[in-house]
């Protein structure tokens, strides 16, 4: 159904028309804040559209598009909001099938879909479908349809925040259930061994991800403990990190030899991630019940301190290669270490030390172990603390720490290193 227009001459039909408002002295003056896209096939309809425009307060340019396939064209091409004027009967396409196109093509874009006096029921179902608000053709005036482009504005505004917040729940959600599987409490039998861990997600994503970490303690008192770093970064790698840590208890209490354990967290893997580049780097100790002594493994992750009274030293155990890098061809090794009393090993993954501390420098190994021992006196806790806020300072003015960061502090109590 058609308004009634004023004998003027018709719109051109060329795609697409733009026509820019004029002021008309007006003392208030609404920016829409992009375009408004008029989709009509009448010409006649269409002007009386643009003459209405032109005398309401609304500030903004008018596309007339008289097909579908020109509106959509023209939707790609802007980012900015746009309102969409949208007649339901046009030539190559009818009805509510309109909405749903350009819902699925422009989500952002606000619709308000014009009708015929006959024709309310469709403009109810329209808004069903995804419109914002719906106009009769026959009752239009400059001030309803001022009024039903900036609602439909403001409403499409409200429903991407309130889809924004509902985004940021689900993803809280899912950061606590990573939270569950990747920081996991410390199966311990009593409170002689002192375990104390740090995670903190880097500055690229705030979710955790695939840096991953367990101590178990079985049933003849030693002690096994475990740090891994799966490459990438993302919930594939954060829930690889999960399934490596769950798998790596499970060998634990199994009773399974500790070089079988990385023969195992290898096939599991190369079994389960999402991309063949995809590796892990691990270590993992095992503290025998006198306290004399650790066993270390390690898969090509970076080396550990070891602590004892005021004195850090950094320690390099005998390693192999990282897990999937050559699965089946990985050779790992056990290397004792001797421990006095009252001595701790820290562990961490490398996101610890790889920090920028300047245009081309990173805080490094080196730096890692000054921090350390400049820090040696705080009890454990404390110690670990430090060390995070330092590298976290030392890289802040260079854009934080890019990668995840997990720490363990790991000992037999001793009144030198309590919390």
């Amino acid at each position: 159904m058609r308004m009634s227009a004023p004998a003027r001459p018709p719109v051109p039909a060329s795609f697409p028309v733009q026509t820019a408002h004029e002021a008309d002295g007006r003392a208030s003056v609404w920016d829409v804040g992009g375009p408004i896209l008029l989709v009509e096939d009448d010409a006649g309809d269409a002007l009386l559209v643009e003459e209405m425009l032109a005398d309401s307060e609304l500030d903004s340019g008018l596309t007339w598009c008289k097909t579908l396939a020109e509106a959509l064209t023209f939707l790609r091409a802007h980012r900015e909001p746009v309102c969409v004027l949208l007649d339901l009967h046009l030539p190559d396409v009818h009805g509510l099938r309109a909405v749903t196109q350009i819902v699925e093509s422009s989500p952002d874009a606000a619709i308000v879909v014009l009708t015929g006096l006959a024709e309310a029921d469709a403009g109810l179902d329209a808004v069903a479908t995804g419109a914002q608000d719906y106009l009769v053709k026959g009752r239009l005036d400059p001030q309803a349809l001022a009024r039903a482009i900036r609602y439909a504005l403001q409403r499409k505004q409200v429903e991407r925040a309130a889809s924004a917040l509902r985004a940021n729940q689900l993803m809280a959600q899912e950061n606590a259930r990573l939270e569950r599987g990747l920081l996991p409490v410390p199966l311990l039998h009593d409170d002689s061994f002192q375990a104390v861990a740090r995670y903190e997600p880097g500055r690229a994503h705030g979710l955790l991800s695939g840096d991953f970490y367990d101590v178990v303690q079985t049933a003849d008192g030693t002690v096994w403990a475990v740090i891994g770093d799966v490459s990438g970064h993302g919930a594939a790698e954060a829930a690889l990190g999960v399934c490596l840590r769950v798998a790596w208890r499970t060998a634990v209490l199994c009773g399974t030899d500790p070089l079988e354990q990385l023969g195992l967290l290898e096939s599991i893997l190369v079994a389960e991630r999402s991309d063949p580049h995809v590796f892990a780097t691990v270590t993992t100790l095992a503290f025998s019940p006198g306290g004399d002594r650790v066993r270390v493994m390690r898969a090509g992750h970076p080396g550990l301190l070891l602590r004892h009274g005021l004195e850090v030293d950094w320690v390099e155990p005998e390693g192999g290669m990282a897990l999937g890098l050559l699965p089946g061809h990985g050779q790992w090794s056990v290397t004792d270490v001797e421990l006095v009393p009252g001595a701790a090993l820290v562990l961490f993954t490398d996101g610890l030390f790889e920090g920028r501390t300047g245009p081309h420098s990173r805080l490094g190994e080196e730096g890692l172990l000054k921090m350390a021992r400049d820090r040696a006196p705080l009890a454990a806790r404390p110690f670990v603390d430090a060390l995070v806020a330092g590298a976290s300072e030392a890289a802040a003015p260079h854009g934080g720490l890019a990668d995840d960061v997990a720490v363990l502090h790991l000992g037999w109590r001793n009144t030198s290193h309590e919390q």
